[in-house]
């Protein structure tokens, strides 16, 4: 286990901002950070970063937690898992708890967790083949120093090699402990029927690991090298729990920073060439690695740049299949830019022929928009054929019309106009046949898409799912404001006066659980009273225990309630960049928490007098000694009811806080 002292400098010293910045683009927005939700497809952002109170807030779904809550929800790492991925991106030595673990926690590691941990193995046994062994010195790095990679670049990647021997990794996985069910499931090995002692799915290959976007090795490429051998020349890991090809993009854990930094990304197809690319220092870019783009993959992109340039071979066959993934991109409202490279040249060995800055200045001179594009393509084999020449202006409409932004089709037909001497109202009217068609295949796929989808990990239950009894749902809604006071505004100091008019000094804290001690209030949700309790505990220490304390409990309740209380739907506008300067969240905390004491107390009595009277039928026949008894009690709560609706001004017609949204 991961000591109490290496976790509390874990989160003393990583920053929310840094650790969610590498999975969402932020822009700053007074003191805090805003973007799209990596959990929800969004037009306007409503995901919340704050750097002073180091948590994140996502409107969207009601998300909300530290950076490790952040990382365990979006890479499913376990709390430790999420901890040491922390710990090793800001260089923190983990100290491990001694303490014996049970046999039982011994075997609670899932098929998961124990196929990320035999990738792992694997990935550091290629790496060594490589680099100490004999065959994998002589074999695999002199292709790839043939290939006029350097040890850093090698190292960067993680390459390695697979031995001619053809079970040398199984029989290595099976002596460190590893059962051949755990090997087969990740493909590393494969058991025929005739060979019990197992076949290395990659041997005699080099290795092109394949990492998650946090730098989990989740499957492997691998190339053969000999060209008198009848198969494959490269090979793919399987399908497994944790590798799934379409949900994946080749060196993009190498090149998300330098994508954020630049605001643009190089989509290329090989590995090699999104390695050879990084060498000459051009890091922006990822691989498809050789699968039709999909829609997963693009949206990782999304989380980092709305920017893309397609860089194509020269001479590649496969140009116009390509024009599905345009489609794709401009449908998921992406800025694209396509560049061909000159015959017989593609990204990798363009890359290693010029230096940094030819290459960058290249790709940004020659680089087209999609139009531009698609017209050189479409229209090479045209000739004077008119039927064919409408067929690729067809085309290139049936593009625009992915295009989501109305301003950005308008501007991009006017293009189309000028380009071919086109009327702009023949264009319009054919992207509006084209957009109707688009429009059913999309609803078509969306619909599939909605069917398929799990529901979310953290599950938020609204609060209005008590409004079918409206005396619960008040006293609910109070009793959650007043615990969110003292997460917010806990350690504030209130000025107050007793009965005989002398001042005295009180925290929001003090008052507030005052309050509840003194009406011998019974929680009525879970998550309330484990945080009062957590706050008693600390009165006892001398500790006041408000909002950042349980920032990092590991408890999705609790956490979301203490993100709802520290980052308030406010935070989401800035409006100070508009000149407009509301009252903030806060600023006059003693009259609110006064005020709202008050209301709980009266939201309370209401509730209790309806319990009560629940009871009156229970015993009305029955015991008319404790019938009686809850007629007075229902008698002494309405009697209570009506000074306190006197102290607050309550109206029954009115209501309480009637135009304030509840």
């Amino acid at each position: 286990m991961i000591s109490k002292q290496t976790i509390d400098k874990i989160f003393s010293t990583i920053r929310v901002e840094e650790i969610v910045g590498e999975y969402v683009q932020l822009k700053r927005a007074g003191s805090n950070f805003k973007g799209l939700s990596p959990f929800h497809e969004e037009k306007s952002p409503s995901f919340v970063v704050s750097p002073s109170k180091q948590i994140w807030k996502d409107f969207s779904t009601g998300k909300g937690g530290t950076a490790i809550s952040f990382l365990m929800e979006i890479e499913n790492f376990t709390y430790p898992e999420a901890l040491r991925h922390a710990a090793k991106k800001y260089g923190i030595e983990i100290e491990e708890d001694l303490r014996e673990i049970s046999e039982e926690a011994k075997h609670a590691q899932t098929e998961k967790d124990l196929l990320y941990k035999i990738h792992e193995v694997a990935n550091a046994y290629f790496q060594e083949i490589l680099w100490d062994g004999e065959e994998g010195r002589s074999i695999g790095l002199a292709y790839f120093k043939e290939r006029e990679l350097k040890d850093d670049i090698i190292r960067k990647f993680q390459l390695g090699y697979s031995p001619e021997k053809k079970n040398a990794f199984t029989a290595y996985a099976l002596e460190k402990g590893y059962n051949k069910e755990i090997l087969e499931k990740s493909g590393l090995s494969i058991f025929p029927e005739n060979t019990p002692a197992g076949v290395d799915r990659f041997r005699e290959r080099v290795i092109f690991p394949i990492h998650s976007f946090s730098g989990r090795v989740l499957g492997f490429g691998a190339r053969i090298l000999k060209n008198n051998v009848k198969t494959a020349k490269y090979l793919n890991s399987p399908e497994t729990e944790i590798y799934h090809k379409s949900n994946v993009l080749y060196g993009l854990n190498q090149s998300k920073q330098a994508i954020s930094r630049k605001n643009g990304c190089l989509l290329v197809e090989g590995y090699m060439d999104v390695i050879s690319l990084h060498m000459s220092g051009i890091e922006n870019v990822v691989a498809s690695s050789g699968t039709s783009l999909t829609t997963e993959q693009i949206k990782l992109i999304k989380r980092l740049t709305e920017n893309v340039t397609i860089l194509f071979d020269g001479d590649n066959a496969g140009i116009k299949a390509s024009f599905r993934s345009i489609d794709m991109l401009l449908t998921e409202g992406m800025n694209i830019r396509v560049l061909l490279f000159p015959d017989g040249d593609d990204p990798d060995s363009f890359a290693r022929k010029h230096p940094q800055e030819y290459v960058e200045k290249y790709i940004e001179n020659e680089a087209m928009d999609f139009i531009d594009f698609k017209a050189e393509i479409l229209l090479r084999d045209v000739g004077n054929d008119p039927i064919k020449k409408a067929e690729a202006i067809r085309d290139i409409v049936k593009s625009v019309s992915f295009v989501q932004n109305a301003l950005k089709r308008e501007v991009y037909l006017k293009e189309v106009s000028n380009k071919f001497g086109l009327s702009e109202q023949s264009l319009f009217n054919e992207l509006d046949v084209q957009k109707q068609i688009t429009q059913n295949q999309t609803h078509h796929v969306q619909q599939q898409q909605k069917e398929k989808a799990a529901s979310p990990k953290m599950e938020i239950v609204p609060l209005d799912q008590e409004k079918e009894d409206p005396f619960l749902y008040d006293v609910l809604f109070m009793e959650n404001k007043l615990v969110e006071h003292m997460l917010a505004f806990g350690d504030i100091i209130l000025k107050r006066r007793n009965e005989q008019g002398e001042e005295y000094q009180i925290t929001v804290i003090e008052e507030i659980l005052h309050h509840f001690e003194e009406e011998q209030y019974v929680f009525l949700v879970k998550g309330n009273e484990i945080i009062i309790t957590q706050v008693r505990e600390g009165i006892q220490k001398d500790e006041l225990r408000s909002g950042n304390f349980f920032v990092s409990f590991m408890d999705e309740e609790i956490t979301t309630k203490v993100v709802d209380a520290l980052i308030p739907l406010d935070d989401l506008e800035n409006w100070a960049s508009r000149n407009i300067y509301p009252p903030n969240y806060g600023d006059k905390v003693a009259d609110q928490i006064q005020g709202d004491v008050l209301l709980h107390k009266y939201r309370y009595i209401d509730y209790l007098i309806t319990e009560t009277d629940k009871e009156l039928d229970l015993y009305r026949d029955t015991d008319e000694v404790k019938y009686y008894e809850l007629i007075k009690k229902i008698t002494l709560l309405k009697q209570a009811s009506m000074r306190l609706s006197n102290i607050i001004e309550y109206s029954p017609i009115k209501g309480i806080y009637g135009d304030r949204k509840r």
